[in-house]
Order: structure tokens, then C-alpha cells, then sequence
């Protein structure tokens, strides 16, 4: 049984963890598929977005109990190559030109903490539940550290690193790791909207967008002048600038061009 399913719709990629026996838990295959899928994903000319979702009761339950039985008998090589094989998965999601979009469902705990925060728009059902509980286990969120604290600060992971203590998906959305919450039922339905606003919008400025964020999050506004201003009059003189901007004066819809 693959350890990813795969479904493309037109422009969209829906990719759906499918480990549902271990609530989708991350093994070896699990991450070396994650990998591969970005790696394939960031080829594709012609995506526009990705749905990052898992199949069964639990969205993502952090490491598999059997990958960690294994790694207690690991020397700290060992250790060091597992540890480097997820870093270099949630970089390379997190990395993706396109618009990724988290569907969150049962839980997400550890590791699946870390899979919401390298999505762009995070989307939870009312109860789900999440949790940084390495430390329960004598151990530490630190591969996941880079991205979860951007998302939810410093004073929320001085907490939630330092207890594991679950938390509700009410308190994930005040805290920042989660965009919206909706019923369960609604998920599909909300993750839709998120994808039509995705596809209304030029895709290589969507792009552009993403890379800028990254480039600039925490800098001095004096010290990105250079950067912002030509990254605007470039995009304004491109071919995708140029249709958007004609079509919102003619009062149509944008002809844009993957």
C-alpha cells in the first residue's frame, strides 16, 4: 500500500498521507515519500496549489511508535541521518512555489505539528487536536522548531515545547498555526473556497509573493527597499502585470498563463 496517495485536478494536487492504521505516523517511507512528492511537485510547471490532507481518522500523529523502537538502538549517525532526512523533507515543502494548503482532521501531534506549519493556509475541523508532546517521550521538537516557531512566536512554543500539552484547534488558530476552523463536515467546502481565491490570481506573482515573504520576514523595511521596489516594477512590466492590470481597467477576468 503506498505510503502517499496522489490525486491531480487540473491545476490542484491532492496529496493524502495513507497510513491510516498508524494515524498516518511518519516512518522512513513516509518521509522519503513526502520528499519525493515535493521534489516532483516543484518540477510541475503547471501546478497552481497543493492539498496536504490524511487519509482515515487522524491527519498526522507525528513519528510511527515502530520507526521509534528502531531509533533507540541507533548510534547518533544514525540518529543524525533520520533527523536530517525530515529537515530535508519539510524544507522542500516548505520551499514549494505554490500555495500549500493544510486540511486538518483527529489530530495533529509532533511531527504533524510541523507538516501545518510549512503550509501556507492551514484549515482545521473544530476538534482536532494538537500537541508538541516530544518532550513526554525525553526528547524535543527540534526539527520542527524552525517552522512552528515562526508561526506561532516565541512566548506560545515557550509553553507548548516545554509542557507537550495538547491543545485545542481554537487555541492553533489564536496562536497563529491555523488559519481557520470550521465543522468538521465543512472541510472540504472551506478548503475549496481557499483553492478558487488560489486559482483567481496570477500564479507566477502568487509565486513571487511566497519567495518574497520568505526573503524579507524579519527584516528592517530600510533594508529591503531595493529588493521590494524592483521586485514590484518588474512584475508590473511582466507579461502576467501587464494582463491583470488591463483586465481589472476593462472590468474582466484575467487570461492568466501558467
Amino acid at each position: 500500500m503506498p505510503s502517499i496517495l496522489t490525486d491531480r485536478e487540473g491545476p490542484v494536487l491532492r496529496l493524502m498521507l495513507n497510513r491510516p492504521e498508524v494515524r498516518n505516523a511518519f516512518d522512513e517511507e513516509l518521509i522519503g515519500a513526502l520528499t519525493a512528492a515535493a521534489a516532483s511537485a516543484a518540477d510541475d510547471k503547471t501546478l497552481r496549489a497543493i492539498v496536504l490532507g490524511g487519509n482515515g481518522k487522524t491527519f498526522c500523529a507525528g513519528a510511527d511508535i515502530g520507526w521509534m523502537s528502531k531509533a533507540i538502538a541507533y548510534s547518533q549517525r544514525e540518529n543524525l541521518t533520520d533527523a536530517e532526512d525530515l529537515a530535508r523533507m519539510l524544507e522542500r515543502l516548505d520551499t514549494l512555489a505554490v500555495p500549500l494548503i493544510g486540511r486538518i482532521h483527529g489530530a495533529a501531534l509532533g511531527g504533524g505539528v510541523g507538516l501545518a506549519a510549512v503550509c501556507d493556509i492551514v484549515i482545521a475541523a473544530d476538534d482536532a487536536v494538537f500537541a508538541l508532546s516530544e518532550v513526554k517521550l525525553g526528547i524535543l521538537p527540534a526539527v520542527v522548531a524552525p517552522y512552528v516557531l515562526r508561526k506561532i512566536g516565541v512566548s506560545a512554543a515557550r509553553e507548548l515545547f516545554l509542557t507537550g500539552a495538547r491543545f485545542t484547534a481554537a487555541r492553533a488558530k489564536e496562536i497563529g498555526l491555523v488559519h481557520e476552523v470550521v465543522p468538521a463536515g465543512a472541510l472540504d467546502t472551506a478548503v475549496g473556497q481557499r483553492l478558487m481565491e488560489i486559482l483567481s490570481a496570477g500564479p507566477k506573482s502568487v509565486a513571487i509573493a511566497k519567495a518574497l515573504i520568505r526573503e524579507i520576514a524579519g527584516a528592517n523595511p530600510r533594508d529591503v527597499i531595493g529588493l521590494t521596489t524592483i521586485t514590484i516594477a518588474s512584475q508590473r512590466v511582466s507579461e502576467e502585470g501587464q494582463e491583470g492590470l488591463r483586465a481589472f481597467l476593462e472590468k474582466r477576468k484575467p487570461r492568466w498563463t501558467a
